[in-house]
């Protein structure tokens, strides 16, 4: 794929650069032409000229000339370069130039000297007003000889050198609104990195008494930017740290960005950590202390420099000079803990961008250039030096204070872009409570997060409405047609039809080639197509042979694959024909009649077979897209994996092949000599499942548009290799420390290994061969959750942009752009598991189940969901999707003024939560009246001693009702049971019951009761009571 550029952005960019060098002011005013030279250096991370091409253009061209003259801008570049920069060059005059020069490409020979090209640029230069004075970045020097042949030239015409750095920079400093955007991307990952990975891995180290070197924990965060899980959805390839991560503890300090970590131990007291990451080529900065058991006195030096940070964040506004920034800063310190003064960082930030740190825009005593709304700075303030009296060892009694962030200037005040975690959260408390602190701040911690997932889920519910209301509303108008079923004709007209002696003999004949029956009917042979007879059948009884045939026909049970509607219902339909011959031969006839009989009952069966055949894979062409064919590269270098199953089968058994990746797409050859393709295009997921915790490793794809191969179609195909044994003979009778099964398992493992590597590398090639454009994506196995979307439970992984089982077959892909809402089924406290209902943002699509999802999945499902903005609600009852989603498709408005999806919301006011209400209703009323019948038996204790049993019986039996309601069916099975087997010694018990109820009045009361304690939906015999 072609490399864009964004030509507005170029424009608007080079037209700012012209009209400050035009306004002539600073350094600008001298120059008469600027020149910037990019050639090769892999150490250079930071330099103006790069910084300039990436402002720019949005990539770094190395081996690049640019010069920027009054009337004309030329740029000297590779062929390719030239190529991609054309972007910018083509507009004829300077229409889209918007007052900004035109530009002139050079294309750099292969050949050293470049001479006429050279010459071109020194012409320009020497025309650009004075031709005298050019600006450069004096700094940037790049090796190789093609920056050496240049610079020489550069030299023997004499000019005059201006560095120009600064003045470039400032113009650079105010940021738009798109590199805000990225910036603000940058500070967000950091801050994730900081929180998620960094803060937790401290805390576990202070935890478990740890010993980790600086330098290693340093090494472990830059691992983790590699995991997507810490980048806020950001794609890994283009996050990287701007610098090494700074950790530094245990008395040796030094607060400046260009230290690395040293080798000494975690301390545990002040540990102050300084990362930065660049996202897109676009810096940020975070610096945070962490403290262990801080003593009094360094946490109120701690809340002193938070308090110079605030003073720090007012100060920096739209047109304030820096130095006065940091003169407001050093009043408060003088004012306040003027003993603090020579212990304060030399500078208090400086501007960041897609350079991590601008030289010429520091906050000092010194800088008198002003500050510009759009600007981005990295704010650090920190105290070095500090003596803490209560140390006992060397390294307790030096410490440091640090703190830094990434804040735009705005024109009242500066806004924060990272989240400040200014809490005592940070202060790690004493080692004595250690374990105790760190547990109640993780529980406060989860409450809020389930706050914070309401309040999210809560928006998202709104725009899903809105979302969808607006999508229904477009789609109206494209009503599906329903298709018509396929008229069949047999003749065309009358002359068509065969003139064969059976037909006049008014014999059945079937005529194969137009797939028709031709049957005597009144005496008249008339045609029937083969697709118009549902079924036929023989029997012979006595001297007869019948022969029965069936016909489709409107109001018949049609199969589930055959369309029922007719091209023309109302016309007049034969539903059955049966005819009947003798099986007796008759004088002088060499057969028996009925032979014609059992001859049409043979044909036509094979001609309907091979009709329906031929019916059902047309069916499965339809709708087939037609794919482009494949480029074979015949080049021996390809990717390549051999010895892999395909998924489904090509054919009845399984085969082995290879899988070659090629121009634009794959190639399967299995050792038959079968072929698949895939093309790159076609794929929607490609997912790479390795052997971790699993029996094979797999390559699986998930298309766009189903290919056909063994005469279906399948929309998902996988290549796999099986790892180590899936069976296991249980006839081998060794030891379990045999050397053969250790063996045996070193193989395993060993082959574990090399497969991962191997498809590791076939994947890496891939992606670079497709220049990132197919990405392969790997389940997170950490989110997995099991359950059953088809007939047994298997392991669900979400990944990246999808949610997969691929282990399995069928397997299971179900991509989260299309989901619309997830809906929890069955969640209630007593059951161990419960339902997950997918709907997707097309409502004619059927909506995915996934049954028997262990109910401890349900937290980290929530936060997935959450996390990935899809709207989730749960319920107690199972609902009827089919019907809920034929009533949204027939009227959409309606479901949207009722509240649209809010019926599924706990809170809400649709039937769920009346049927809920009811329930707790039920609920409350059965934990109640065993205290209310305790009350009764007192007030009622007057009574004679029977009536009092009868009481306390009646409130035996409501308590054991309430017991019921806890057990499972099998004892509620075995009760009733028994229930049957003394049900006919009862009989006469109940007879006298209802005698004795009739004779006591309180017994009405309480039997009013107990109907009250029964649980809800059961019923229960009439409680047994013994007269004394």
């Amino acid at each position: 794929m072609a490399l864009s550029l964004d030509r507005e952005a170029y424009y608007r960019r080079v037209k700012r650069l012209y009209g400050n060098w035009q306004k002539g002011e600073d350094d600008y005013a001298n120059v008469d032409a600027i020149v910037v030279s990019v050639g090769v250096d892999e150490e250079i991370v930071y330099a103006k000229s790069t910084a300039l091409q990436t402002w720019l253009f949005g990539y770094e061209l190395t081996d690049t000339i640019m010069v920027f003259c009054v009337d004309k801008i030329l740029f000297m570049a590779s062929k390719k370069k030239v190529e991609f920069l054309k972007q910018i060059a083509n507009s004829k005059g300077s229409e889209n130039a918007n007052g900004v020069p035109a530009i002139t490409l050079l294309v750099r020979e292969k050949n050293e000297s470049n001479k006429g090209n050279f010459e071109k640029m020194i012409e320009a230069l020497k025309g650009s007003k004075n031709g005298k004075r050019i600006g450069v970045f004096s700094k940037d020097k790049f090796p190789g000889e093609f920056m050496k042949n240049w610079n020489d030239c550069l030299s023997k015409e004499g000019f005059e050198k201006v560095d120009i750095s600064a003045v470039v920079a400032y113009t650079i400093a105010v940021k738009e609104d798109g590199e805000l955007n990225l910036m603000r991307k940058a500070a967000a990952i950091t801050s994730e990195v900081f929180n998620k990975f960094f803060k937790e891995r401290v805390m576990e180290i202070v935890d478990a008494d740890e010993k980790v070197r600086h330098s290693k924990l340093a090494e472990s965060v830059e691992k983790a930017i590699e995991e997507k899980k810490y980048l806020s959805g950001a794609d890994p390839s283009t996050v990287e740290m701007c610098y090494p991560p700074i950790i530094q503890s245990g008395g040796n300090y030094n607060l400046k960005f260009s230290v690395v970590s040293d080798k000494n131990h975690m301390h545990f007291g002040a540990i102050t950590c300084a990362m930065g990451i660049r996202y897109k080529s676009y810096c940020s900065n975070l610096v945070r202390t962490l403290m262990v058991d801080p003593p009094q006195e360094v946490q109120d030096n701690y809340t002193f420099l938070l308090q110079l940070q605030e003073e720090l964040l007012k100060e920096l506004r739209h047109g304030v000079k820096l130095c006065e920034v940091y003169a407001a800063v050093m009043d408060v310190v003088k004012k306040q803990k003027p003993e603090l003064l020579n212990k304060i960082t030399k500078n208090l930030g400086f501007a960041m961008g897609i350079e991590f740190r601008e030289g010429s825009l520091v906050i000092n005593s010194k800088n008198q250039h002003r500050l510009k709304k759009g600007m981005v700075f990295s704010i650090n303030v920190g105290f070095s030096d500090l003596t803490n009296k209560e140390g006992k060892k060397p390294e307790e009694r030096t410490y440091a204070l640090f703190v830094g962030d990434t804040v735009l200037v705005d024109e009242n005040e500066d806004e924060e872009e990272e989240e400040e975690e200014k809490d005592e959260a940070e202060d790690l408390l004493g080692r004595s409570s250690r374990a105790a602190a760190l547990l109640t701040e993780r529980t406060r911690n989860e409450l809020t997060a389930e706050e914070k997932r309401r309040a999210h889920q809560k928006e998202l519910a709104m725009q899903l409405n809105e979302e969808a209301k607006r999508r229904l509303t477009e789609q109206k108008g494209e009503q599906q047609i329903q298709k018509a079923r396929k008229s069949n004709i047999s003749y065309k007209n009358p002359s068509l039809m065969p003139k064969e002696p059976h037909i006049r003999e008014m014999k059945i004949y079937i005529d194969k080639k137009y797939e028709t029956v031709i049957m005597p009917v009144f005496g008249i042979a008339t045609p029937f197509h083969i697709a118009t007879i549902k079924n036929i059948s023989m029997s012979v009884e006595g001297d007869y042979t019948y022969l029965r045939i069936n016909f489709y026909c409107p109001g018949s049970a049609l199969g589930r694959n055959e369309g029922n509607i007719f091209p023309n219902p109302e016309a007049t339909f034969v539903k059955e024909i049966t005819y009947r011959a003798s099986n007796m031969k008759t004088p002088g006839e060499q057969t028996v009649p009925a032979l014609n009989l059992q001859n049409a009952f043979r044909i036509i069966k094979e001609v309907q077979k091979r009709y329906k055949t031929r019916e059902a894979e047309e069916k499965e062409k339809e709708g087939i897209v037609k794919q482009d064919s494949l480029i074979i590269n015949l080049n021996r270098s390809n990717p390549k994996l051999k010895d892999l199953y395909i998924r489904p089968n090509i054919a009845q058994k399984r085969m082995q092949g290879s899988l070659e990746a090629h121009v634009n797409g794959f190639r399967f050859t299995s050792v038959r000599g079968d072929k698949v393709d895939i093309l790159y295009n076609n794929i929607k997921h490609a997912l790479f499942q390795p052997c971790d915790g699993e029996m094979i490793i797999v390559l699986h794809f998930h298309l766009k548009n189903a290919i056909m191969f063994g005469k279906k179609r399948h929309t998902d195909v996988q290549f796999y290799t099986e790892v180590g044994e899936i069976t296991t003979d249980l006839g081998k009778h060794q030891h379990m420390h045999d050397r053969d099964d250790l063996y045996a398992e070193q193989m395993e493992r060993e082959m574990r290994h090399k497969l991962k590597t191997a498809f590791k590398n076939f994947i890496e090639k891939v992606e670079a061969l497709t220049k990132e454009e197919l990405e392969f994506e790997v389940p997170f196995r950490d989110l997995g959750f099991n359950g059953a979307p088809y007939r047994s439970t298997c392991l669900l992984q979400p990944t990246s942009s999808a949610l997969v089982n691929c282990t399995e077959w069928p397997p299971f892909v179900v991509t989260l752009d299309e989901v619309e809402l997830i809906h929890f089924e069955r969640v209630q406290f007593h059951l161990k598991n419960f339902d997950m209902v997918i709907v997707y943002k097309d409502y004619s699509k059927k909506v995915t189940m996934i049954n028997a999802i262990p109910v401890a999945s349900l937290d980290p499902i929530k936060e997935w969901l959450n996390s990935c903005d899809l709207k989730y609600t749960e319920g107690v009852q199972s609902l009827n999707w089919t019907k809920i989603m034929k009533t949204i498709v027939d009227d959409p408005e309606g479901f949207f003024e009722q509240g649209g999806w809010s019926f599924l919301e706990p809170e809400g006011e649709g039937s769920d939560a009346e049927v809920g209400e009811s329930e707790s209703e039920i609920e409350d009323e059965t934990f109640n009246p065993s205290e209310d019948e305790y009350e009764e038996e007192e007030e009622d204790s007057d009574e004679d001693y029977s009536s009092e049993a009868e009481e306390s019986d009646y409130s035996k039996e409501s308590m054991g009702s309430e017991e019921e309601s806890g057990k499972d069916w099998d004892e509620l099975e075995e009760e009733a049971r028994k229930a049957d087997r003394e049900s006919r010694y009862e009989e006469e018990e109940e007879q006298s019951r209802s005698l004795s109820r009739k004779r006591k009045g309180p017994a009405h009361s309480s039997s009013r009761r107990s109907s009250h304690s029964r649980s809800p939906g059961r019923s229960s015999g009439p409680p047994k009571k013994k007269r004394k």
